[in-house]
């Protein structure tokens, strides 16, 4: 497998509500695209090509006037909200080309995430981003870890969380558990708000949990549903439920005996050798840790989290060192275990070609 370029036509996570205060210009990279976002004074959070129509300036480099428009920090050249060149300077009385705007991006403020598409907006309406209710809900006690920028093809973290039989030995000493390995993996595919998603899914009976998930989630043996699930190319949804043995099947939720998280990762390709990793966890909010009551399970579990990562960082890093090598007498071998990550890597290369065969299509009729 060479480096997977990620699909543009996809919803991907530029940050979480709280980062786009009004007023406050933002740069972002997206699939090798610069843009250019903010929140108006109107509450709305809007998307162009960072590139002013002049020189290429970055205009997240500029500043927001009182007008609301926005000023290229370079020649003075002011855009409206609709994207269109309003103000220049060096010649106030004159024309300007219909051609002085920017190319704006769909984006969309939901369940405190804000996601943006990248690719053919007209195309944005044939797909919804994931839904992620547990962290606008008050009911839910949620962590947020802070964007991770990361020297690694996105498509290497997508098969890292599909796949925990790494928990032992990469997180040994922590989350390691080489009974992870053994336990027999299910999977599931489907198709849900124009995503096709693959989910793999793992469940125990009478299992004896290790002393971390006890002192999270207070059982010591349980029924036991862990489950990974690439909902979209830029999403991945982990949850886990537990619940002494004949028990499991109430739902995870506040008052539940089930006791468990949601984690879920965004992983927002910057290029085909870098993204910006996020995660959020959360955990019903009266659920608290047995080993300090005074704690909930969410913030337990979290501060666990940046060692677990730490440790991720690190192999995806020399995964993708490797790629600097060519493949010449080198040939991947894949386990049973990964079955779940080779139809991500399926779906995902799917959706490239389909765009550049969609491409092609347009170059040859122009």
């Amino acid at each position: 497998m060479g480096l997977i370029t990620a699909p543009r036509n996809c919803w991907y996570v530029v940050g979480t509500s709280g980062d786009f205060p009004s007023g406050d210009l933002q740069g972002r990279v997206v699939c090798n695209r610069p843009i250019v976002i903010w929140r108006t004074s109107d509450g709305d959070v809007l998307a162009y090509d960072d590139r002013c129509a002049h020189k290429r300036f970055p205009l997240s480099k500029g500043r927001l006037m009182d007008d609301g428009t926005l000023e290229c920090a370079y020649h003075g050249m002011r855009y409206d909200v609709s994207g269109k060149v309003v103000v220049i300077p060096s010649h106030p009385t004159g024309p300007i080309s219909p051609q002085a705007k920017l190319k704006p991006f769909p984006i969309i403020e939901q369940d405190q995430l804000v996601w943006l598409w990248p690719g053919d907006a007209s195309k944005c309406e044939t797909r919804k981003p994931p839904r992620t209710p547990e962290i606008a809900d008050a009911d839910w006690d949620t962590v947020i870890g802070e964007p991770m920028d990361t020297p690694a093809n996105f498509m290497l973290l997508v098969e890292n969380l599909l796949d925990i039989t790494h928990f032992y030995p990469l997180h040994d000493g922590n989350i390691g558990d080489l009974a992870n390995s053994l336990i027999p993996i299910e999977l599931e595919e489907g198709d849900e708000d124009g995503n096709h998603y693959v989910k793999t899914i793992r469940c125990v009976q009478n299992y004896k949990q290790p002393p971390y998930l006890v002192d999270w989630f207070h059982y010591e043996t349980v029924d036991r549903e862990h489950t990974h699930c690439m909902q979209s190319p830029g999403f991945t949804r982990v949850v886990m439920r537990n619940a002494p043995p004949g028990k499991l099947g109430g739902g995870l939720h506040k008052g539940s005996i089930e006791r468990g998280y949601v984690l879920m990762h965004s992983h927002t390709p910057v290029d085909d050798r870098r993204h910006i990793w996020r995660w959020y966890l959360s955990a019903p909010v009266d659920h608290m840790s047995a080993g300090d009551p005074s704690v909930s399970s969410a913030k337990r579990a979290a501060s666990m989290f940046p060692a677990v990562v730490a440790e991720d960082l690190w192999a995806l890093e020399q995964q993708q060192a490797m790629f600097d090598y060519s493949d010449e007498g080198y040939q991947e071998v894949f386990l049973k275990p990964d079955k779940g990550l080779r139809r991500a890597r399926q779906i995902i290369q799917k959706m490239v070609r389909e765009e550049e065969a969609a491409t092609g299509s347009t170059q040859a009729a122009e």
